[in-house]
């Protein structure tokens, strides 16, 4: 299965302002803050994604009061050959 195929979130650390709205709509849990002790351009630990478990619903995408902060990729959808 290529990455194309695997539902993922993608966060830009610096728009991020970890405000937790993504982390507490995420029903598989797959947000978390960034727990390394650094800190974005505005002074914010970051939300990142754990790598697994995204099912690309995009809530968190909707629930996010940063525009670009957040990007969902959802699965591709399997291409029919036509003849």
């Amino acid at each position: 299965m290529s990455d194309n195929n695997v539902p993922r979130v993608e966060v830009v650390p610096n728009l991020c302002k970890a405000c937790q709205r993504c982390v507490e709509a995420c029903a598989p849990a797959c947000l978390v803050t960034n727990t390394d002790r650094a800190f974005n351009e505005l002074g914010y630990q970051w939300i990142v994604y754990t790598g697994h478990g995204c099912t690309g619903c995009g809530v968190c995408f909707y629930v996010c009061p940063e525009p670009g902060a957040i990007a969902v990729y959802k699965r591709e959808r399997e291409k029919k050959a036509v003849e």
